[in-house]
């Protein structure tokens, strides 16, 4: 692996678990074993090396959306997919990675909120679009004004008034409740029977899982 690329991933692996803030220049070169003279070499400040890891965590992200949405049967499998997905992304996040990325690394926070504005805004109504289709989603609903509803409300789980710092507030748990929420609220009655049968079958995994 490239040296650079050993960087982005290490201090990815950092700043997710601990928050940019808190994590140094010193703590990234220690967990990689190099010098930091090896880290500026390869990225001229701290801020260089956020928008880098901003962009490869982005590409990974449209690759992991790309993937789950290509393997759904249908809209609802498709939406239940990508919060699977993302709530393993966050199992481990630190609730304070948006909130400081936006205070103190702003060029890495435009990079974000330019993937959100446009890849996720995208997927998001094309699967509505999707859904209503199938006839799983009710024909009535406004798809520009849902998709932009769904685009913010993912949002919400990173806002730390909304959300204090405290225990029962898991973004994992967050981003599935609120997931589901938006799925019953748009839902045929197709649908819905659709979302219960899901529901079961996952019940039942975890069930035996648990055995």
């Amino acid at each position: 692996m490239e040296i650079k690329d050993r960087i982005i991933e290490g201090a990815y692996e950092l700043f997710i678990r601990y928050g940019f803030r808190s994590v140094s220049m010193d703590n990234i070169a220690t967990k990689l074993g190099m010098s930091k003279k090896t880290l500026y070499q390869h990225f001229t400040d701290k801020d260089e090396l956020v928008e880098a890891v901003m962009e490869y965590d982005i590409t990974h992200d449209e690759k992991d959306c790309m993937l789950s949405t290509g393997n759904a049967l249908n809209a609802i499998d498709e939406v239940l997919n990508v919060i699977d997905t993302v709530a393993d992304q966050l199992s481990d996040m630190n609730p304070m990675v948006l909130y400081e990325m936006q205070k103190f690394h702003p060029k890495a926070f435009k990079i974000f909120q330019k993937h959100k504005d446009e890849f996720i805004l995208k997927m998001i109504t094309q699967n509505l679009h999707r859904g209503v289709t199938e006839g799983l989603y009710r024909e009535d609903i406004n798809i520009e004004v849902i998709a932009k509803f769904r685009l913010e409300s993912m949002m919400l789980i990173f806002n730390i008034e909304l959300f204090p710092l405290a225990k029962q507030y898991h973004l994992k748990d967050l981003m599935q409740m609120i997931g589901e929420h938006f799925l019953f609220g748009i839902v045929s009655p197709k649908g819905y029977k659709l979302i219960q049968k899901y529901q079961q079958e996952r019940n039942k995994i975890n069930n035996d899982a648990k055995k």
